[in-house]
C-alpha cells in the first residue's frame, strides 16, 4: 500500500507537528509551568528578592495560622465572593430573559449591557465611581434629596465592600452573554406546548428554563466564583483595602507582601493557599451538583 504524505508550508518530516506547535509549547513551559514550579518552591523559601533564597520549611504557612492580616482576608475574601455571585448570576439570568426577546434593535440593547464587562475596572471607571459614592457625590446627593441618611461610602468596612460588589455586579456582560446564547438554544416549542396547556410565564420559568439552563448555570457559578476569589483590581483601585482592611482580599495581600514588603516567599506561599482555597470550592460544587446536573430535564 503506497504511503500517504501531505504537502505543507514546513514539509512533511515527521517532526512538522511538533514544528507546529513549538511556539505553544515554548509559551507554555516559559511562561506557565516556570512560574507556576518556581512559585511553589518559593513558598518554602525566605526570599525577598536582594538576599538569596534559603529554604525554610512550612514557616511561612505555619506563620499564615497567626497572622491576622491572612485570616482577615480570607474572611473578606470568602464573604465578598458569597454575597457578588448569587446576585450577579440572577441579575445576568433575568436581564439575558429580557434580551432574548425577538423585537427590532435588540441588538442594540445586548451591546448596551455588555459594554461595562469590556470596560472593567480601568481608571475611567473608577474615576466614574469614586464620582458617584464619595461623601457629597451623586449617590449622596440622591440619598438626600429621598430624605434619607447620608452613607460613608468609604468610611464603613461594610459600606465599602458593598460598593466594590456593585462595581463588579455592573459588570455582568460575560455571564449574560452566555446565557442568552443558551437561552437561544431551548426549542421554542416547549414554551408553546407550555402556553397550550395553560401554563404561565413564571411557571414556564421554573419548570422549562431554569431546568434546562442547569448546566450553564453550573457553568456561570464556577467562573464566576474563581473570578471573585482571586478579585484584586477594584478593592486596589478605589479603596486600597479599607477602610480597616474591610475590603482586604487575598489577591491584595499577596501584592502587598510581594511588592510593599518584599516578602516574596510569604506572597507565594499565600498565592498557593489561594489556588487550593480554589481547587477545594470547585471540587465541592461539582461533587455537590453533580446528580442535578446529570438528570434530565
Amino acid at each position: 500500500m503506497k504511503k500517504r504524505t501531505y504537502s505543507n508550508p514546513v514539509g512533511t518530516s515527521k517532526f512538522t507537528g511538533l514544528l507546529l506547535v513549538s511556539p505553544f509549547l515554548l509559551g507554555f513551559l516559559l511562561f506557565t509551568l516556570y512560574p507556576f514550579v518556581s512559585s511553589f518552591i518559593l513558598g518554602f523559601t525566605n526570599y525577598d528578592g536582594t538576599r538569596d533564597a534559603h529554604f525554610t520549611g512550612f514557616d511561612n504557612y505555619k506563620t499564615m495560622l497567626s497572622d491576622s492580616s491572612f485570616r482577615k482576608s480570607v474572611w473578606v475574601t470568602v464573604k465578598y465572593t458569597a454575597i457578588l455571585v448569587p446576585l450577579k448570576l440572577a441579575v445576568s439570568l433575568l436581564t439575558a430573559i429580557l434580551l432574548n426577546a425577538q423585537i427590532k434593535g435588540i441588538g442594540i440593547f445586548r451591546t448596551a449591557f455588555y459594554i461595562p464587562s469590556i470596560l472593567g475596572s480601568n481608571l475611567a471607571v473608577v474615576i466614574m465611581w469614586q464620582f458617584l459614592f464619595t461623601t457629597g457625590g451623586l449617590i449622596d446627593q440622591l440619598t438626600l434629596w429621598l430624605g434619607l441618611p447620608s452613607v460613608s461610602w468609604y468610611g464603613e468596612p461594610g459600606n465599602a465592600l458593598f460598593m466594590i460588589i456593585l462595581l463588579r455586579l455592573w459588570e455582568f456582560g460575560s455571564a449574560m452573554i452566555i446565557f442568552l446564547n443558551a437561552l437561544r438554544d431551548v426549542p421554542k416549542e416547549y414554551y408553546e406546548a407550555a402556553k397550550v396547556d395553560g401554563c404561565g410565564g413564571f411557571r414556564a420559568f421554573f419548570r422549562i428554563t431554569l431546568p434546562l439552563l442547569k448546566n450553564v448555570i453550573f457553568l456561570n457559578l464556577v467562573l464566576q466564583t474563581i473570578a471573585a476569589l482571586q478579585e484584586f483590581n477594584a478593592p486596589y483601585m478605589l479603596t486600597g483595602g479599607g477602610p480597616m482592611k474591610g475590603t482586604y482580599t487575598i489577591g491584595m495581600l499577596i501584592y502587598n507582601e510581594m511588592f510593599r514588603y518584599n516578602n516574596i516567599g510569604f506572597a507565594n506561599a499565600v498565592s498557593w493557599v489561594l489556588f487550593v482555597l480554589i481547587t477545594v470550592i470547585v471540587y465541592l460544587m461539582f461533587l455537590i451538583t453533580g446528580r442535578t446536573r446529570k438528570e434530565k430535564p
